[in-house]
């Protein structure tokens, strides 16, 4: 590694050294031992839950295309850039999932003609599109600014305020073109997701019988439970005065929509589906034979 310029001044590209939870007084072994075990069992999920949707064609519909490309986002999480690109990419199909649950159910005569393969291509692609497109300009922000000798990031991924924290120059700019751009990204699809759910309720409390409420509140209640649980870290952690920021806290709570949403994400949308507990029974029993 390239020695220190005299002023005491790095750049972003001398690299960050990241503490993951060396610093915190915790079982390390069985720490490592409990993360490598929910990656494990991500990966395996996800890819499982993947391998079905392809696989089966009585999975090819609108729900299934937007659940396999949000298990391809739920695999992995790594860098600053593709940790900012997937997270909201995964805002962005949590929104075209609400939409497609609101067009099933409140217009479900009309649905197939609404939602087709070309639809669910456009709507796909622009949600990893405008992912990038915001990711890059996180990026970009945070990459322009100055870092001083200290390079130890007191987190297990170099996420946006870790990095803030650590720089040596003026970050009023930077914090508020963050959190402005932040801000209509993450509250715009929720106040989508919002409006839609409220119009998806109110046409359930219309319908007749109470079989029809009961499948139609099963098909929205996986999709609530993922909302509920990444939604609720992401504003906890992204929209707070930076006086309240602890990286000790932070950092288990990250762990939240970083290593246990990915895990928890397949098995909410397959245990409560019929459909996919029997893709996913056959997909197994398929490479079990070829074994």
């Amino acid at each position: 590694m390239p020695p220190d310029p005299p002023d005491g001044k790095i750049n972003l590209t001398f690299g960050f050294i990241l503490l993951g939870f060396s610093d915190l007084q915790y079982n390390h072994v069985a720490l490592f031992s409990t993360i490598l075990v929910i990656y494990t069992l991500t990966w395996t999920a996800n890819l499982l839950l993947l391998g079905s949707i392809i696989l089966s064609p009585h999975l090819h519909t609108p729900m299934y295309f937007f659940l396999g490309n949000l298990s391809v986002v739920d695999i992995s999480f790594s860098t600053m850039y593709f940790l900012v690109f997937l997270g909201v990419t995964e805002i962005f199909l949590l929104s075209a999932m609400a939409f497609d649950r609101y067009l099933a159910i409140c217009n479900p005569l009309r649905y197939s003609l609404l939602i087709n393969d070309k639809v669910m291509v456009i709507m796909s692609s622009s949600c990893w599109i405008a992912a990038a497109l915001h990711s890059l300009l996180h990026t970009y922000n945070v990459s322009k600014l100055t870092y001083c000798e200290d390079r130890l990031i007191p987190h297990f991924f170099c996420d946006t305020t870790p990095l803030i924290k650590l720089s040596c120059s003026s970050t009023t700019l930077t914090q508020l073109l963050i959190f402005t751009e932040g801000s209509n990204i993450v509250i715009i699809p929720f106040l989508f997701i919002l409006i839609s759910y409220v119009l998806i309720g109110w046409a359930i409390m219309k319908m007749k019988t109470s079989s029809n409420r009961s499948k139609a509140f099963s098909s929205c209640s996986s999709h609530l439970m993922v909302i509920s649980l990444f939604y609720g870290t992401i504003i906890f952690i992204y929209f707070r005065p930076p006086s309240d920021y602890s990286s000790q806290y932070d950092r288990i709570v990250s762990m939240a929509y970083t290593i246990i949403t990915p895990m928890v994400n397949p098995f909410i949308y397959s245990l409560r589906n019929q459909d996919v507990k029997y893709s996913l029974k056959k997909l197994i029993i398929q490479c079990f034979i070829h074994i």
